[in-house]
């Protein structure tokens, strides 16, 4: 961990005790990091179930780690703002294996994670707490050992689950308190929209809330502040919304003969390349290899 690294985590910590929420539009890959970063954003998180889909997999832990990693990478050398990772359950099949893949984030730049519960797999029964807080103690183990303030923002899926709607709430607590206990920094909880319901959660809570808001009709960021709400995640939406344009342009190009669609709002190629900039450190790179796929090209011919 070098001090860069430090000081970006320390930021996105002052982040979620700002003047308002933040606010995290979820990026799947670098190009649609610097967008993010580019309209504004002073933090980048990453969304799992658009990462997965960006690379042909469906969402839930399918997308090989190794291609996860190599994601974050990218992200990571597009953006100076501080990353935010979602390893969803954490990859793994117990806690030294998740706290191994947020050691390999750590080392790429990452300054936190978001964890979750989740559901048993092919059901809606919710996850026992106890796998989740040993996954966050091994991470939090392993960030103070590098010295290093790794922001875990702990997802808890009581909302998305078959529990009675009447139990909803004080389970939420009841884990948030044992997540945090364990080593979390925040609390999301996905599909808690009822305003009551989050305001008491807030109430609760040592730490800061999280609330996902990337669905047609959730609530405003305004509104979500006077809740108390310190952080606001759109999660998947943005890349849905983007898939569909996509969808949009190509049915009215193949259908219609037409590119109305697409002309109305899209970037110029120097405002795309305008997004990113290469060092002359990664330009000597992309030239050797050059030059040695050439030279390979003519001993093969």
């Amino acid at each position: 961990m070098n001090r860069e690294q430090r000081e970006r985590a320390e930021l996105f910590h002052q982040l979620h005790a700002g003047p308002g929420p933040l606010m995290l539009p979820n990026a799947w890959d670098a190009a649609s990091a610097r967008v993010i970063e580019n309209a504004g954003a002073k933090a980048i998180a990453t969304t799992s179930a658009g990462m997965a889909w960006a690379l042909g997999y469906p969402d839930g832990e399918q997308m090989p780690v190794q291609d996860l990693l190599a994601a974050c990478r990218r992200v990571c050398r597009v953006v100076g703002a501080p990353v935010s990772v979602d390893i969803e359950r954490g990859y793994a099949l117990d806690a030294q294996d998740t706290g191994n893949l947020a050691e390999a984030l750590i080392q790429l730049g990452v300054v936190g994670i978001n964890i979750e519960d989740g559901t048993e797999a092919g059901t809606r029964t919710l996850a026992h707490p106890g796998v989740l807080s040993e996954r966050i103690a091994c991470v939090r183990r392993i960030a103070r050992h590098r010295d290093l303030p790794f922001f875990i923002n702990a997802r808890i899926d009581t909302y998305l689950s078959d529990l009675p709607a009447e139990a909803r709430l004080e389970e939420t607590r009841k884990r948030a308190l044992a997540y945090v206990d364990a080593g979390a920094d925040g609390i999301f909880v996905p599909g808690l929209a009822e305003a009551a319901d989050i305001a008491t959660l807030v109430q609760w809570l040592p730490v800061p809330l999280n609330v996902y808001a990337g669905y047609p009709g959730a609530p405003g960021s305004q509104a979500l502040e006077q809740l108390g709400v310190r952080r606001i995640s759109l999660g998947c939406g943005p890349m849905q919304a983007t898939l569909a344009h996509l969808g949009a342009i190509a049915a009215e190009a193949l259908d219609e003969g037409r590119h109305d669609t697409m002309g109305k709002r899209m970037l110029t190629p120097a405002q795309a390349n305008g997004l990113f900039r290469t060092s002359e450190h990664e330009k000597a790179g992309v030239q050797r290899y050059a030059s040695r796929a050439v030279a390979s090209a003519a001993a093969t011919a």
